[in-house]
């Protein structure tokens, strides 16, 4: 059985102090098959006390460098995770064509400008407002700027909301995601199922199994599986819970990815 984890943050992201080396020798020990970087690069980001822009130029020669350390002993792919905004589609459709990215993930950070991460973005709105906005947000991030392969953490909004138990109530936002849904899928992009959920509390990945399901009943086939780790300790975390609950939403593939290119892995 594969087991991979696409979505791993190191020290060149401005959120970890882990070095790459690290992760990528926690991968190794935990029996992962195939692992692919993807650091953080948010343009615009207004809150000074965490940085996301991204040496790429550096990033990508120690990228390398270990892919050829683990050669024939472990994939290991070169990514990003870009943290889209409307008005930035231009600027990342030229980085994405400067680099010879495997993957990339494309993520709702921002909406309007603020983290839903900060305590003071609730503030301004109530629940149900502030998620429906990260979601009209998300939809016109994706109209602005395709050029990625799996959008992250669809419902990232869900870890910091002040609602416990913490979970996204597909019922209640249906009309707006399953837009969301139908744009992906007639562009060929596919969704990610981000573990981090499971750490952050919500006994479930991000998206929760009602998206995943949806996404599959509206023809969507493309997934990939990571664990938004950011420390050696999350490497690879749940990954038996989100085969779990793929299979129970009708899914028998995931996907990993090299060269932009989608490889479909039974489950």
């Amino acid at each position: 059985m594969i087991k991979a984890d696409f979505h791993l943050h190191s020290s060149f992201s401005g959120d970890s102090d882990t070095a790459p080396e690290v992760i990528a020798g926690t991968a190794l020990q935990r029996g992962l098959s195939a692992i692919c970087f993807t650091d953080h690069y948010d343009a615009d980001y207004p809150y000074e006390d965490v940085c996301f822009e991204l040496d790429t130029e550096a990033y990508q020669k120690r990228i390398s460098e270990l892919r050829s350390a683990y050669e024939g002993r472990m994939g290991l792919g070169f990514g990003v995770e870009l943290g889209l905004q409307p008005h930035l589609g231009e600027l990342y459709r030229s980085y994405t064509a400067q680099y010879p990215f495997d993957f990339v993930i494309g993520s709702t950070h921002l909406i309007d400008g603020k983290d839903p991460y900060y305590a003071s973005f609730w503030e301004g709105y109530t629940l149900e407002d502030g998620i429906r906005r990260f979601l009209e947000i998300t939809l016109e991030n994706m109209k602005a700027f395709d050029d990625f392969d799996v959008y992250g953490h669809l419902d990232y909004i869900v870890r910091y909301a002040p609602l416990e138990p913490k979970r996204f109530f597909y019922g209640d936002y249906g009309d707006l995601m399953d837009e969301i849904l139908r744009f992906l899928i007639c562009h060929g992009k596919g969704i990610e199922v981000n573990t981090g959920g499971y750490k952050a509390g919500l006994g479930c990945p991000n998206p929760c199994g009602e998206v995943l399901r949806r996404y599959r009943e509206l023809g969507g086939e493309i997934v990939t599986m990571g664990s938004d780790a950011h420390m050696a300790e999350y490497v690879g975390s749940f990954m038996d819970e989100a085969r779990e609950v793929l299979r129970g939403c009708g899914f028998r593939y995931f996907a990993l990815f090299e060269g932009r290119k989608a490889e479909f892995v039974r489950l």
